[in-house]
């Protein structure tokens, strides 16, 4: 399984959920493919957010080695799950997509827990405090446990 998280600039959210989707994954032995990217190019190169890099540290993650790239359309075709992180990322994968936009790829990840509601994690970067981090931190766990276990399922189900 190869997923993609996807928010604005690829330095606080999605590298979070990167880290902790591929930690859930290995804790599992499942040999996914975990990456993340931004809708925007401006913080290209750059590790993510010092407060994201700390709360995942607390948490015993460690996304230090993360540097920052932007989506590009060919993502689409290069893995199996995007999730976004609120609807602008949306409407910007889908628009940056172009005629390869697969609607059955792309989803707000918090539709893991709560389907077809559309509810978006805030970006914590406008608060910048522990707190706010820490408070994404916990949606993305809560949202990584329910794509593995939702995942595992469907395996169990297929067999």
């Amino acid at each position: 399984m190869k997923v993609l998280m996807v928010c604005l600039g690829n330095i606080c959210r999605s590298p979070l959920a990167e880290g902790i989707l591929q930690h859930k994954a290995d804790e599992q032995n499942l040999g996914w493919e975990i990456d993340s990217a931004g809708t925007g190019s401006w913080h290209t190169g750059e590790a993510p957010h010092r407060l994201s890099q700390k709360i995942a540290r607390n948490h015993g993650i460690d996304i230090s080695h993360l540097r920052a790239r932007q989506f590009r359309k060919e993502d689409m075709l290069n893995f199996d799950k995007v999730y976004v992180m609120d609807n602008e990322n949306y409407n910007d994968v889908r628009r940056m997509s172009g005629n390869l936009f697969d609607e059955n790829k792309v989803d707000l990840i918090l539709n893991v827990l709560h389907p077809n509601r559309n509810e978006e994690v805030p970006d914590p970067w406008y608060v910048n405090t522990d707190a706010a981090f820490e408070e994404v931190f916990q949606m993305l766990d809560e949202a990584g446990e329910a794509i593995i276990k939702n995942n595992q399922s469907t395996i169990f189900d297929n067999q």
